[in-house]
């Protein structure tokens, strides 16, 4: 992230795990003001963890900032489960949480697939939500998810190559059904290659100018297997949402102080469906930023999202 547009880096001030059923227990966090306008960050992915780098979007003294990991993901556990792990359990845990943490009412920030949960998160209890910034629109459509597995090799040739070969030639036909089928074996020989593949590709996409690839151990193995067994997972399930549904909700929210955040050279999360969200929603803020990929660390993007934070503080 631009360190210049960013908070100063704090330490959360209280961390827990809470257990949502009998399988799942959710990492958490409070960071700020203990006595500010509660707001939570919704990370990405499915099956990218938070970071402490996202306190920093907005004012600590102001806000009393949630981070927590969703099922399957970072410090929650168990890692990488798919089991009992949809977008309506995710939406339950919300509330779950925010009971758990007496909150009434709290400003949601999600983007990419944070953006996605926020809008089925407020559609599903928009009196609790003060305001949604929404960075990276993607709503779970069967048009974006081929655009990911296929569309995206159309800027960035040299990674879907890659991407298609970590699956046998004759299997190419659906990438969706064959990665998930090397992706759910027990056997990390079998996995692991899979996963490594799937991250490598996404994060070759993600910002508008190149990054250098991430280091291999331990924990980046386990990000990749997190980050491609989730995403995969939802995917083959198209979020558990009808066709259009995000869109066809919007009346449910329209009366919640919001903004949209878009990269105008977003390949992940391509711009169209933001704009077809502004379309449905008119009276949220729509923010195109000229020289931003897909990563919320590009400084436009940045700056975009921490402008949004100070904008709501005059909201309680």
């Amino acid at each position: 992230m631009n360190s210049s547009t960013l908070y100063p880096a704090i330490e959360p001030f209280a961390r827990g795990r809470l257990a949502v059923d009998s399988l799942h227990t959710l990492y958490h966090e409070q960071a700020g003001n203990p006595e500010g306008v509660p707001a939570v960050y919704l990370h990405g992915g499915p099956g990218s963890p938070t970071s402490a780098r996202h306190h920093r979007l907005f004012d600590p003294a102001h806000y009393r900032i949630v981070l927590f990991e969703q099922r399957g993901v970072g410090r929650s556990s168990p890692l990488a489960e798919t089991r009992d792990n949809t977008t309506w359990h995710l939406v339950a845990d919300m509330e779950r949480l925010r009971e758990h943490l007496g909150i009434a009412r709290w400003h949601v920030s999600g983007g990419s697939w944070g953006s996605t949960l926020a809008l089925a998160y407020a559609q599903s209890h928009p009196a609790r939500c003060l305001s949604l910034t929404l960075r990276g629109i993607f709503l779970c459509s069967a048009e974006e998810i081929g655009w990911f597995l296929h569309g995206m090799g159309h800027f960035f040739p040299e990674a879907a190559q890659q991407f298609r070969a970590a699956i046998a030639e004759e299997e190419r036909g659906d990438l969706l059904e064959a990665y998930g089928r090397l992706l759910g074996d027990a056997d990390p020989a079998v996995h692991m290659p899979a996963a490594r593949a799937w991250a490598d590709y996404e994060g070759a996409c993600v910002s508008l100018l190149p990054q250098a690839p991430a280091s291999r151990d331990d924990e980046s193995d386990s990000k990749a297997l997190t980050l491609a067994r989730l995403e995969n997972h939802y995917f083959r399930h198209r979020g558990w949402l009808q066709p259009g549904q995000l869109l066809a909700g919007v009346g449910a929210i329209r009366k919640i102080p919001a903004v949209i955040v878009q990269g105008r050279y977003d390949v992940v999360c391509p711009p169209s469906a933001a704009f077809a969200l502004g379309r449905a929603w008119p009276e949220a803020a729509f923010v195109m930023v000229p020289d931003a990929g897909h990563a919320v660390t590009e400084p436009g993007i940045t700056a975009a999202l921490v402008a949004a934070s100070d904008r709501f503080r005059s909201l309680a």
